[in-house]
């Protein structure tokens, strides 16, 4: 089997997609001075933004993410001081994440700069083209496995 070359490979114009929009939204973070944003977190910190005090596996779920990756991302946003865990008060092997006072005030400019990043990204693509892509995404993530995907 013949691969294409890397700029006609769907896995490679995917990859640099994502690694050239992450690269934006990291810039954007550091201008608006909340560099303890991460790209990494914006799944987490969207679910939370929406309804904070969520248990940890529904954050994870709601963000697409696997368990085992929520723990490492939860600790490192611990660290940096966006959330925190308690402890579930209706079950003891469970805790909510709560937005510290940093997490919540970081709202505002982390969706100013999300947004004036995807914007820029797709400014000149046709909305039915946008459309297009977001289905033939889920259908590569339902694909592969992923039945958590709308």
């Amino acid at each position: 089997m013949n691969f294409p070359l890397p700029p006609d490979c769907p896995y490679y114009l995917m990859s640099r997609a994502t690694l050239t929009v992450t690269s934006q939204l990291k810039k954007g973070f550091i201008k608006e001075d909340i560099s303890t944003i991460r790209p990494a977190y914006l799944g987490v910190l969207l679910s939370l933004w929406n309804e904070d005090g969520l248990k940890a596996n529904e954050v994870g779920r709601r963000a697409g993410l696997e368990p085992s990756t929520m723990t490492g991302l939860l600790d490192r946003m611990e660290r940096d001081g966006l959330v925190e865990r308690k402890p579930d008060p209706n079950d003891r092997r469970a805790n909510r994440i709560h937005l510290t006072k940093k997490g919540v005030n970081a709202e505002v400019s982390a969706t100013r700069v999300v947004s004036h990043t995807l914007e820029k990204a797709f400014n000149t693509i046709p909305e039915k083209d946008i459309e297009t892509t977001k289905n033939v995404l889920r259908t590569i993530l339902l694909n592969c496995g992923r039945e958590d995907v709308k």
